[in-house]
């Protein structure tokens, strides 16, 4: 866990995100590389999806990883998904790196899968074997030309490439290196295909939409105006067909209600000179009939045509359940004591009897028999705010690092809940803190609790209970007993 502070809860100053996808065949080995920086101090890698971290190989591991690699030996359909590596740096920046992970099938008849093409290296004859220098001691068993084995006195094949001496149109195609795997004894097939056009000159991909993912669901209003963008890789330079346009329930927008649909669409080079296109289909109003259509992408080239279907949802009006979820030290102590006696009775009677609110207490509202990690994350995501109860205990006290860790995570990397500190004894330099605690007292300071307020401290009219009240969502029971006080 310590661990897991380190990399997610350091200071979020300075965050930069980049992205890429990984296509692989179903039963080969993947090896993922996350790029290098000279300067970087620790990577982790953790799934996106599900926000947990990928630990260092252990007996019978399958997807495991160490330092910039992630490995999956063999992969199978269910690792399709999103995984990021964080890297941090002796500055205290950080990097996020997301990788788009595909797990293609072997189909009957197919000899290596369309999506699983990396686009033209040179077109000067040599033609480097892609993704090898991520397996370490790999072995190139055989080349293919467009499925077929490369055979003729005109190739020479090295260690990692194979070269055509004199290149002519005919040699264009897709060449596809095969080679083999040995990880502690365990040997497994990987491989990679790269499309070779002889001469500078458009070629077209397989069709790729990076977005939308197929059958996603999007939330919108009623009544409000919504933009859907696709954008989609069809081929090497300008193509001669490249078509990226939305269809509603299969009809394409341009034959739609002009005063309430239109498209946009632009064009532009990414890397290696692969050419994307870009449509983005407005919506000046949504309208109920809007939330039974299918919307669809379809992207088509010289080659093939492909598609993604999404739908629209109403976004939920009242997701969030609790106004705030609690994190406080629990100890024997005599401190401690009153810090639940405030956790429980103080807090509940102010914010939830005269105030409206609706708290999340560890303790109170997690019951018994429930997996406690599953429960905390799913309170906190149905709470509106965090509050952490700062104490020389807690800081001192690992007993609560998960909840901490998730609140911080939401607050800093989601940016989805507020958190509010409320300091119960005085901290000082607050130099014993979290850097990610720091930043957060940086950037919106503290609530602090006086001696004083032990006196009266069901008194909702003191400063306090005031500020902390301002830093909590509005409700209008809230507003209301205010104004009467």
């Amino acid at each position: 866990m310590e661990y897991v502070h380190l990399i997610f809860l350091s200071t979020f100053l300075s965050v930069s995100m980049t992205s890429e996808t990984f296509d692989a065949m179903e039963g080969e080995a993947l090896v993922i590389k996350c790029p290098r920086w000279s300067s970087a101090v620790n990577v982790a890698w953790y799934h996106t999806d599900t926000n947990k971290i990928i630990p260092a190989e252990e007996e019978g591991s399958r997807i495991f990883s160490l330092k910039r690699f992630l490995w999956f030996l063999p992969t199978s359909r269910e690792d399709s998904g999103n995984y990021t590596c964080v890297t941090r740096f002796s500055s205290n920046s950080t990097k996020l790196f997301n990788m788009s992970v595909q797990v293609h099938p072997y189909k009957q008849g197919v000899c290596f899968p369309s999506q699983i093409r990396y686009p033209n290296d040179t077109g000067r004859g040599k033609i480097v074997c892609p993704t090898i220098d991520n397996y370490k001691n790999a072995t190139i068993i055989q080349w293919y030309k467009d499925c077929k084995p490369l055979q003729g006195q005109r190739y020479f094949k090295g260690e990692k490439y194979v070269f055509i001496n004199n290149p002519r149109q005919d040699d264009d195609g897709y060449y596809t290196c095969q080679f083999i795997y040995t990880h502690k004894g365990n040997v497994f097939n990987v491989s990679a295909t790269r499309i070779f056009v002889s001469k500078v000159k458009h070629s077209p991909l397989p069709p790729q939409i990076l977005f939308p993912k197929d059958k996603d669901v999007i939330e919108v209003e009623l009544g409000a105006a919504f933009s859907l963008k696709c954008q989609a890789r069809l081929g090497i330079k300008k193509q001669l067909m490249a078509v990226v346009t939305w269809d509603v329930d299969n009809i394409p927008v341009k034959y739609l209600d002009f005063s309430r649909f239109h498209e946009e669409t632009h064009f532009f080079e990414g890397r290696e000179q692969e050419y994307y296109r870009e449509t983005t289909l407005h919506i000046t109003e949504i309208k109920k009939e809007d939330l039974q259509a299918n919307f669809t992408c379809v992207a088509v080239n010289e080659m093939y045509n492909t598609k993604a279907t999404v739908t629209l949802q109403l976004k939920a009006q009242y997701g969030k359940i609790y106004d705030a979820y609690v994190i406080y030290p629990k100890s024997h102590t005599n401190e401690a004591n009153f810090v639940e006696y405030f956790v429980y009775q103080i807090m509940p009677d102010i914010l939830e009897n005269k105030c409206g609110y609706k708290l999340c207490i560890y303790g109170r509202d997690i019951y018994p028999g429930e997996d406690t990690a599953s429960a905390i994350e799913k309170r906190m995501q149905k709470s509106r705010r965090l509050i952490i109860l700062l104490t020389c205990q807690l800081i001192n006290c690992n007993e609560h690092a998960y909840d901490q860790h998730i609140a911080l995570y939401n607050a800093l990397i989601q940016n989805d809940t507020k958190v509010i500190l409320l300091e119960m004894e005085t901290i000082g330099t607050y130099e014993k803190l979290q850097e990610s605690l720091r930043f957060i007292i940086k950037r919106q300071g503290t609530v602090k609790w006086k001696e004083q307020h032990t006196v009266h401290p069901q008194s909702s009219n003191s400063k306090f209970w005031k500020q902390v009240r301002y830093h909590m969502p509005r409700t209008l029971r809230s507003s209301y007993s205010a104004n009467a006080r």
